[in-house]
């Protein structure tokens, strides 16, 4: 899942910790404080509010948007899509296990997600995962768990989610996927040798290629907008420590674009391909914010200036709109939980 991830370790698989408090703030930013987010954004407004949702992208004409939510008595995300601004939210996965990482196909006719559906085991995940959830209600302690689950599996659908087709079949956790533009291509994360590496392959599943291959977690990818390079996450070679990445789609030049103390990660493509927008610790786990980074000159600017949590950013095709994953909105019960956000985009970068 693209959502976010600080690392612990488990027997059986890795897990990522997500921003809700669990780690230390930390002090200091990277960069001269621009202005407040009136900058960057206008007509900031909330787009759900039924249940806890995140990790939502837009279709390619940018009047959809696919998402993850977690409604009702199921622990696990599911797939959802809406219709901009006010459409119905409709299910489109299983109901099923864990799912992650949609996205649209460039023809706007298919959709793409991770799903553990097919797990043989999946309902005992439920039961684990609701204790879980009732130990942590008692103990007053909140934290958001992600699992690199190996059952999960990268899968392709119609709109409405009917066709399935699985396009992975490889041991171990398969998800993170997307599109490059002209739909030739899938970009994806995979432990399927041991650690969390970038692999590449042709949309209906075949000629597997491997892009990077460090003993940490790399993962998040997306192809840049002419598919020439992938941008990504990555430990930085240690744990812990998630910093930027660009490689070149066929795996050589890679390039580390942040280096600091700050965890950074989401990055995702301006349509213009000259700069990236991503989410960074920099002013405390607590209050995660968004930053644009110019690939030319390495700038980092900060974006959004509002306490809690400001992750995942991503453009419309078209670059005219934010959506991002964020705290700062509540649902309709009043509850204080993540929701997706849409904003127009004004800077103007010239």
């Amino acid at each position: 899942m693209r959502l976010g991830k600080t690392f612990a370790m488990t027997t059986k698989h890795l897990i990522f910790v997500l921003m809700m408090g669990l780690l230390g703030g930390c002090s200091g930013v990277e960069t001269v404080e621009p202005e407040g987010e009136s900058r960057f954004l206008a007509n900031v407004r909330q787009l759900t509010d039924n249940g806890k949702n995140g990790e939502g992208y837009f279709t390619p004409d940018g009047r959809s948007i696919i998402f993850q939510s977690i409604r009702g008595e199921h622990p696990f995300y599911q797939i959802f899509t809406k219709q901009l601004p006010d459409g119905q939210e409709k299910m489109v996965s299983t109901g099923h296990g864990r799912t992650t990482c949609s996205y649209f196909h460039p023809n706007g006719k298919k959709i793409l997600y991770a799903s553990s559906h097919l797990d043989p085991n999946r309902e005992e995940e439920v039961v684990k995962e609701l204790k879980r959830l009732a130990e942590q209600l008692r103990s007053g302690r909140r934290s958001y768990l992600w699992f690199f689950d190996p059952q999960m599996e990268i899968f392709e659908a119609n709109l409405d989610g009917s066709n399935l087709k699985r396009l992975t079949n490889a041991s171990g956790y398969d998800a993170e996927g997307s599109y490059s533009a002209d739909a030739s291509r899938i970009v994806f994360c995979s432990f399927r040798n041991g650690n969390g590496d970038i692999y590449t392959m042709n949309a209906d599943g075949t000629d597997v290629k491997q892009i990077t291959n460090s003993p940490g977690y790399d993962g998040g990818p997306f192809f840049s907008p002419d598919a020439k390079r992938i941008i990504f996450r990555g430990e930085a070679r240690k744990r812990k420590y998630l910093q930027i990445f660009v490689i070149n789609a066929d795996g050589t030049g890679e390039k580390q674009l942040t280096d600091d103390g700050f965890l950074n990660w989401g990055p995702y493509w301006h349509p213009s391909g000259k700069y990236v927008i991503y989410s960074t610790s920099a002013h405390g786990h607590r209050n995660y914010e968004l930053y644009l980074l110019d690939l030319e000159s390495g700038k980092k600017t900060r974006v959004t200036h509002t306490a809690g949590a400001d992750v995942l950013p991503v453009f419309s095709p078209d670059g005219k709109k934010l959506m991002w994953t964020t705290t700062r909105g509540k649902d309709s019960k009043g509850k204080n939980i993540s929701q997706l956000f849409i904003a127009d985009w004004v800077w103007d970068h010239n």
